[in-house]
């Protein structure tokens, strides 16, 4: 693992930081009146303005500020907090950084017998789905182990994340979102189950994958009566996963929805990895006598093989397009892992909170808790994230970040927010229950490109959507 020397970077952040950010403090040139457009959008939405924190002000440092608004305010980011943990791991890691999983064995195999144990290490790897699990499977199948006399013995020992439960946020632990950083995280912990109507035999046929060890779940789910509109069908299968050994559908499925699929997190989030490892293993054909549990690999014990995960790049891409929480959280980590060589979550908070300060020269802007905006303390002020992507912009790594945004009414989760911006911006969005936030670059027709932040806190900001895509439409019409 190399060790990242996070006092080898203060040179680089200063000399980036000196490049001036003059444009973001000089509040007193812009406009502090909200654009007509926005204001209709928010009184619709019953949103005062004292609940609205925006920064539209040019890419270029030098540069105008176009319009601020309660722009030192502290605020919860939400999901837009991503920003700040992908830009920084792109420019501590870098692109190419790569996560690696090994397996060892503590003994040769025989005829096709381990007549020990198989370990399986992990470093954090965010994307150690269901297909490449399957590779690093397939691949000790390639060692000449066909049956394991002893056990798989997981190493997660690379992280110490925080304490977590799943169900504290929102209540709802089964929701995919809510899955807690795993230095073995194996997909996301989540199963996808898999709806297939048959109306001849009046049924939906269920499909798991992965499929899981020592877990029931039905192989087919009734019908609705013929003419159910599909409509909220995940509702409709009345489903409960609260039993770890167990789901249970206990409603039924429209054939008007055709093939379905619905991600969701089983209980026992802990077990997870042994229960998708050993049930994949199975499913192979391969055999164990033993079980699957948590270990550490003993010392000197030599490498088998590896699985190399996507690079930091590819990863980044899928956190920022789609919002996704847990990957977050496990570069978040990773941050900590390499730069400190201790996976924690203090130690990422720390780290981060250092590389934001140099980063912004704006202390006391930010507040951390697990870097991926899942969270009600996270705080961060719009004129404060303005200047980092404003420093984003001159990075070298600004190509992977930009690339990362979801782009506006064509992909991610900007997919279906068209407007007059359709395809000239590339904004990070973010959504909670009390909040609903943007930040990213709108490229303008007169052909200048704009730093736009706004942040919305306040029990109706969901209903606040339509005025931040009037503030998206505004800053691209360059009007004044």
């Amino acid at each position: 693992m190399k060790i990242l020397r996070f006092s080898s970077w203060p040179g680089r952040l200063a000399a980036l930081a000196g490049l001036g950010f003059a444009c973001v403090g000089a509040a007193l040139a812009a406009d502090t009146t909200l654009p007509a457009a926005v204001q209709k959008a928010l009184q619709r939405a019953q949103v005062p303005p004292e609940a609205v924190s925006i920064v539209v002000a040019d890419v270029d440092a030098a540069g105008p500020v176009r319009l601020s608004v309660r722009p030192d305010a502290p605020a919860n980011p939400a999901s837009v907090m991503k920003l700040v943990t992908t830009y920084a791991a792109l420019e501590l890691l870098g692109p190419a950084f790569t996560w690696e999983t090994t397996v060892h064995l503590d003994a040769r195999p025989q005829g096709g017998v381990l007549p020990g144990n198989v370990y399986i290490k992990g470093e954090g790897d965010p994307k150690l789905v269901v297909e490449r699990l399957w590779l690093l499977l397939r691949r000790l199948r390639a060692q000449g182990v066909q049956a394991i006399a002893g056990d798989i013995v997981l190493d997660r020992s690379a992280f110490a994340p925080a304490a977590h439960d799943a169900a504290q946020f929102d209540g709802e632990p089964w929701r995919p979102y809510n899955a807690a950083p795993d230095a073995l995280l194996v997909n996301y912990k989540a199963v996808t189950l898999g709806f297939l109507p048959d109306p001849a035999a009046g049924v939906a046929h269920v499909s798991i994958e992965p499929p899981l060890a020592r877990m029931d779940w039905p192989v087919s789910v009734p019908l609705a009566p013929a003419g159910t509109a599909c409509g909220d069908w995940r509702t409709g299968l009345q489903a409960q996963f609260a039993d770890p050994a167990r789901i249970r559908l206990q409603g039924s499925y429209p054939a008007a929805c055709g093939a379905r699929h619905w991600s969701v997190a089983p209980a026992d989030p802990q077990g997870f990895a042994a229960r998708a490892i050993e049930g994949l293993w199975r499913e192979l054909g391969g055999q164990l006598a033993g079980r699957v549990r948590d270990g550490q690999v003993p010392a000197g014990l030599p490498l088998a093989f590896g699985l190399t995960s996507p690079t930091l790049a590819e990863v980044v891409r899928d956190i920022n397009k789609y919002s996704n929480n847990v990957m977050t959280q496990q570069v978040f980590l990773t941050l900590a892992l390499q730069g400190t060589g201790q996976g924690s979550t203090a130690a990422a908070r720390a780290l981060l909170g250092r590389w934001w300060d140099e980063r912004t020269d704006m202390p006391g802007t930010l507040v951390l808790d697990n870097g991926a905006g899942l969270s009600r303390d996270e705080r961060v002020t719009a004129r404060a994230l303005a200047r980092l992507l404003q420093q984003a912009w001159a990075s070298p790594v600004m190509p992977e970040l930009v690339a990362s945004l979801p782009i506006a009414g064509t992909d991610g989760t900007l997919r279906r927010r068209p407007g007059q911006a359709a395809g000239w911006a590339h904004l990070k969005t973010g959504t909670l229950r009390d909040v609903t936030a943007i930040a990213g670059y709108v490229l303008g027709r007169s052909g200048r490109r704009h730093v736009v932040v706004a942040l919305v806190n306040h029990p109706h900001a969901p209903a606040a959507r339509p005025a931040l895509d009037a503030l998206v439409d505004w800053s691209h019409a360059d009007t004044p």
